[in-house]
């Protein structure tokens, strides 16, 4: 259990952000995924595609329990997964790709918390086009947690979410080369 100083240091930019009025409540800068961004650093990019659509898995869950009729971010995931498969290429994954940044923004004013979820999503199914896209499904379902659960209890959940996007990571940096994955052949250089 961490302390509620370290908890306020590690959350200190954070903080900071909600009281100027940030949208984005996190970045490359947070304190709180130094760390997390140092193992992504480490990372093949075909890791990084895997972990990113897993990650993004239980974002889609909680977006379609609220939105069951709307099919984009589901539509994207499946559509980068193809991508990444070689089986469509990007002008096709990146038309699904802009088409869950356009749910987001059609949302935005009325659920941003959920519009923060498809941004999330979005970042997850680029990160098949490059490794950079990875960081913004953190920064964006984290965001969504602050609204989700308040500038004064976000503490605890955010800290277990990092926590379990640092053991998802390490399980696909361990596994990767575990499964009989088909990837495209720009992918096949990583």
């Amino acid at each position: 259990m961490r302390k509620v100083g370290d908890i306020k240091i590690l959350f200190s930019d954070v903080d900071m952000r909600i009281k100027k009025g940030r949208k984005i409540l996190f970045s490359r800068d947070s304190r709180c995924l130094q760390d997390l961004i140092g193992l992504i650093q480490l990372q093949k990019h075909k890791t990084l595609i895997m972990w990113s659509l897993d990650c993004a898995k239980t974002i889609l869950e909680q977006f379609e329990a609220k939105y069951p009729n709307e099919q984009r971010p589901r539509i994207c995931l499946e559509f980068c997964s193809k991508w990444a498969m070689g089986k469509i290429k990007m002008p096709v994954a990146r038309q699904v790709i802009l088409a869950v940044h356009e749910l987001a923004k059609e949302i935005e004013t009325k659920d941003r918390e959920y519009s923060y979820l498809c941004r999330a999503i979005g970042h997850a199914g680029a990160t098949v086009h490059t490794k950079k896209h990875a960081l913004g499904l953190p920064i964006y379902e984290l965001t969504a947690l602050v609204l989700k659960y308040g500038k004064e209890n976000f503490y605890e959940p955010i800290v277990q979410r990092i926590d379990n996007y640092y053991q998802r990571l390490l399980y696909w940096q361990k596994n990767i080369d575990n499964f009989d994955l088909e990837w495209a052949n720009f992918l096949l250089r990583d």
